[in-house]
């Protein structure tokens, strides 16, 4: 079995570049013998960059070549150009590694999960996004959520501005934080886990204060505390912090994660499977904390692609967290992924379907193709005084 051609679908979920839906960027690799697998693009809003950088590593490294060959062809992607692959490139490895792993479980008959050892679990369990920034919304929600049967709930240090979500004011964020988490435990208890993403937006001291406040709310972790640029800067987040920290959505390889894992300085590795350059590497660094007793938490802000990779790796491995799923898997976009992974009760799984276990509409998907040059632009926050700030 070779592969003969690679396709990319840069579709717009069905909304259009007119309403700055990210949709989905989806990469089909397909082989001489009939059998494609499908894998998914981190970093959509660098979609025009990372659509060369799949097409030129298609040209050089994967065309011709067998699809079980993961490893060398993943050495050969993101070394071959003498200069390591950086977060582009990284994001079109993942795209094409994940799809290489979907032929490889379809052609054996055999759910991706078997391939990576077998199941260490039977299901897999989830969290959904929570992203309302009124409080009182935000616990209607949150149990509506659990109404649902989630068992976690997600969401985010938020904007500060009642009319403008776009500001935020740091001192006044800490105290909001803490309002909103304090209401919701209040509204769904104890038993239900609560994960806080600080979304990178607040500088270490102002981190360190919130920290402290929430620890009688014993969140399940908060996490990207800190910018990802430095990872040791968690050293010092780590000496003043009691709760448990998850890190590293935005690292591209498993280089950024050395000094955070061989320290223990995390507690759950936060792998965008997307981004990092896919199952291979993927593999390898959960592996890796497994040997530090740091649980996996997959990143999964994307599609049903990325949901399903993240899943088979989470019930292969032992070391795992809890799984990122904003939505149920099965309640969006069904005519563009009609074949998806099955939720139920807070859980997920692959029902043991071949590879990933989904499948998407091509024809559909040429359809909502958007144009080559369309850029997609992140939510822009900024301080109180106009400085500009993470979103």
């Amino acid at each position: 079995m070779l592969v003969t051609n690679v396709k990319t679908f840069n579709v717009s979920a069905g909304k259009g570049p007119s309403e700055n839906h990210p949709g989905y960027f989806i990469v089909k690799v397909e082989t001489d013998e009939g059998i494609y697998g499908l894998g998914e693009v981190g970093i959509r809003n660098w979609s025009g960059s990372i659509q060369y950088a799949i097409d030129q590593l298609s040209k050089l490294y994967l065309i011709g070549q067998s699809p079980f060959a993961t490893e060398k062809l993943w050495q050969q992607m993101f070394r071959g150009g003498f200069f390591p692959a950086d977060s582009v490139y990284s994001c079109a490895i993942s795209a094409l590694d994940i799809a290489l792993w979907d032929i490889k479980g379809k052609s054996l008959n055999m759910p991706l999960y078997e391939l990576l050892g077998g199941p260490t679990r039977e299901k897999v369990i989830a969290y959904p996004h929570n992203n309302i920034e009124d409080v009182d919304l935000l616990v209607e929600d949150c149990k509506s959520h659990v109404a649902e049967g989630w068992k976690f709930l997600r969401w985010g240090v938020p904007g500060t501005d009642p009319n403008d979500h776009s500001i935020l004011d740091p001192v006044r964020a800490v105290d909001l934080t803490e309002k909103q988490i304090a209401s919701v435990r209040e509204a769904v208890g104890y038993d239900v886990h609560i994960c806080l993403d600080f979304h990178t937006r607040l500088d270490t001291a102002d981190s360190i204060a919130l920290c402290k406040r929430l620890e009688k709310y014993r969140p399940f972790f908060i996490e990207d505390p800190l910018r990802s640029e430095n990872p040791a800067s968690y050293r010092t987040l780590s000496r003043h912090v009691s709760l448990p920290i998850a890190a590293g959505e935005q690292w591209s390889s498993k280089w950024p994660f050395r000094e955070v894992i061989e320290e223990e300085l995390i507690s759950f590795a936060r792998i965008d499977l997307c981004i990092v350059g896919g199952i291979t590497e993927a593999l390898k660094i959960a592996h890796w904390c497994e040997t530090h007793y740091i649980d996996i938490v997959p990143h999964n802000p994307l599609g049903p692609v990325s949901a399903a990779a993240c899943v088979n790796l989470c019930m292969a491995v032992s070391n795992v967290g809890v799984q990122e799923m904003p939505k149920r898997p099965g309640s969006y976009a069904n005519d563009l992924f009609p074949v998806q992974l099955e939720w139920e009760d807070g859980y997920v799984r692959n029902p043991g379907r071949p590879g990933l276990g989904v499948d998407f509409n091509e024809d559909l998907a040429n359809s909502m193709q958007l144009d080559h040059d369309f850029s997609w632009r992140p939510p822009q926050m900024r301080r109180s005084d106009g400085s500009f700030t993470n979103w």
